[in-house]
């Protein structure tokens, strides 16, 4: 092996493969993971040798320009309001960050609209990306590109997406309505999502079957505090028998409800018992605390992410569904007397 002469530069690939007296195309074949079949492992092993004593390290920008890789990857989301996504991001980006790539964070307009390609070329611009919890129509902008699609809590039959990361909603909704059956209710109102998403779908298929036979009402809001208050409060002042239990899409429906009963002079969980779904920390600042599904926010990013890097990498990666949980506290208790 010749040796390079001594320069106070950094080292550069004509240097390794001057003292692995090969050429730099094979360095670059080696160092990237591409000589299999093309060059020796007795040469490759000289290269890697050469490039460990000079203490080479490739310029990732210049071979990242090369290849046509930026290594940054969008996360795509609803909305940046709310907490569920604020911590699918941290861990999306923790798992990014292992493997050398970055995260663009971008908002869908309103939450359900179409997210517009932020970038003039999004191609150019982007290994992939991620979209957790959207509306069927809100990628448009990126169907029938090249650009990989990591879709998250979204139909695992849709077939336009690369892979699926999912929870289990359906399992999740499940323990709710078992839960609250074991308390003893009968009568229920189901405040539902007015953003048209699987998730919420799901959601509601499986809370009608679980209640099949018994009374259930459903009323939509949109995903906010007031809008919430103000739909639960409709429906609980409404005549007729009033439900016992108030089943929610999401903690912040939940806390509307909570409002509205405080409102109507209804005490939770006394006469009307309330429960929510993601497990926020608004779950807890609450009084009483709530009762809901918590979902594992952080690991759902990081699969998401480590999922598109397996795409990236030539993988399919099988669907996935995490699990969930109930976590009871003290907004749920046994149904009121008639």
């Amino acid at each position: 092996m010749q040796s390079p002469e001594p320069s106070g530069a950094r080292p550069t690939s004509r240097d390794v493969a001057r003292a692995a007296g090969v050429s730099q195309a094979t360095v670059s074949l080696v160092l990237g993971e591409k000589w299999r079949g093309r060059v020796s492992e007795r040469t490759a092993e000289s290269v890697r040798l050469a490039a460990h004593e000079l203490g080479y390290r490739p310029n990732l920008a210049a071979r990242n320009l090369r290849l046509g890789r930026t290594r940054t990857a969008m996360l795509v989301v609803p909305a940046l309001t709310n907490e569920f996504f604020a911590h699918v991001h941290t861990g999306a980006a923790l798992a990014a960050a292992r493997h050398g790539f970055g995260v663009v964070l971008y908002p869908s307009p309103d939450g359900v609209g179409p997210a517009r390609d932020p970038f003039a070329s999004a191609q150019a611009a982007l290994d992939g990306v991620i979209a957790s919890s959207m509306a069927a129509d809100a990628l448009k902008a990126f169907r029938g590109t090249d650009l990989p699609l990591v879709m998250l809590d979204s139909d695992p039959a849709d077939p336009g997406a690369s892979a699926h990361v999912n929870l289990d909603v359906a399992d999740g909704m499940r323990r709710v309505t078992d839960h609250l059956l074991e308390l003893g209710h009968r009568r229920f109102l189901h405040l539902a999502s007015a953003a048209p998403s699987w998730t919420f779908d799901v959601r509601a298929e499986v809370l009608a079957r679980a209640l099949r036979g018994a009374d259930v009402r459903t009323v939509r809001s949109a995903l906010n505090v007031a809008d919430a208050r103000e739909a639960a409060g409709l429906a609980l002042a409404a005549p007729g028998t009033r439900p016992t239990a108030v089943i929610c899409d999401d903690d912040i429906l939940a806390a509307g409800v909570c409002k509205a009963a405080r409102r109507l002079g209804l005490r939770v969980p006394e006469d009307l018992s309330v429960t929510g779904f993601d497990d926020m920390a608004l779950a807890t600042v609450l009084e009483p605390e709530l009762t809901t599904v918590r979902l594992p926010a952080e690991e759902f990013g990081r699969r998401g992410m480590e999922a598109l890097i397996a795409v990236l990498a030539g993988e399919r990666p099988e669907p996935v569904a995490l699990p969930v949980d109930l976590v009871p506290r003290g907004s749920t208790g046994p149904a009121p007397a008639v």
